[in-house]
């Protein structure tokens, strides 16, 4: 995606521009012709910073755009961005982006959402609060102190390398909620889902009930650190899929639902110590933990 040219755009589903603030002509005008400079992510938002100088720089009032602009990614619940040979559209897909890539030509990139929970849009890149780098760009990493309008609520991410591990666990401190819906909280810090909070608390032995501020900063350090080893594992097995949905951008399912230890194990031996694995209801969802490892 790095240096990728647009070379036209087709917007197959209105409905994923929910967060865009325009329809789909003017979607597809602004971003055609532009060049996709790199690729951040921070919690489920992923966005591509545009290039300076690729298109002239113009608002929908013909005047010069104040700030710097990006394509803003939401998944949502269900949101996927595959990557697909040029003409190729997913069942599903509802805007097909086509690129010109350096060094593998022409490439399409489809944004393909089953729920419409996710969507694509334009938006401004604001400074962040800390001077920081906005977000994770994997290896070549994306340098600009900036992040989408969009994007500014949400904290930096745990695998973050900007992450202030020390203001987190003394944030994280001062919650009286329960610690794994402290974790959820994609304002506090961002990255953990459902399947990794579950994870992660198994890991540290702690029981997702319990309030946050009567955790001690060293056992909250533990947590995070468990919550980041588990991330780094998941990512090297390519995540959690339970369905079709949930693929990679190649369309390759994740390995991870193998390598869970409390998750979907209800009434399965806990790997640590025998006992039954438990599921109660959390949130519509789901929260797996050992009643003898995870004591209340």
């Amino acid at each position: 995606m790095t240096g990728a040219r647009v070379l036209s755009v087709d917007v197959l589903d209105p409905r994923a521009l929910k967060r865009h603030g325009g329809d789909a002509d003017n979607f597809e005008r602004w971003l055609t012709g532009r060049t996709l400079s790199s690729a951040v992510r921070r919690g489920k938002f992923l966005w591509f910073p545009l290039a300076a100088g690729a298109v002239t720089e113009r608002d929908d009032a013909g005047g010069p755009a104040p700030e710097p602009q990006a394509l803003v990614a939401h998944l949502g619940m269900s949101g996927q961005m595959l990557l697909r040979e040029p003409g190729m559209v997913d069942r599903l897909t509802r805007i097909a982006v086509l690129l010109d890539s350096p060094g593998h030509g022409e490439v399409q990139l489809n944004f393909v959402d089953q729920r419409l929970f996710g969507s694509l849009a334009r938006d401004v890149l604001l400074p962040t609060g800390d001077g920081a780098p906005g977000g994770w760009a994997g290896r070549r990493r994306e340098d600009a102190a900036v992040i989408p309008s969009q994007v500014a609520h949400i904290a930096r991410d745990a695998l973050d390398p900007a992450l202030d591990m020390p203001a987190l666990v003394a944030t994280i401190g001062r919650k009286a909620s329960a610690i794994k819906r402290v974790l959820l909280d994609q304002t506090v810090v961002s990255g953990i889902g459902n399947i990794y909070a579950d994870e992660a608390l198994w890991a540290a032995r702690i029981h997702g009930e319990t309030p946050a501020s009567r955790l001690d900063p060293a056992t909250v350090e533990g947590l995070l650190e468990a919550v980041r080893s588990v991330l780094r594992r998941a990512l090297a097995e390519g995540g959690t899929s339970f369905d079709a949905q949930y693929v990679n951008v190649n369309g390759a399912s994740g390995y991870f639902a193998h390598s869970l230890n409390a998750y979907g194990q209800a009434g399965r031996p806990c790997p640590r110590c025998g006992e039954p694995i438990v599921r109660e209801s959390f949130m519509n969802r789901g929260s797996h933990f050992c009643p003898r490892c995870q004591r209340a």
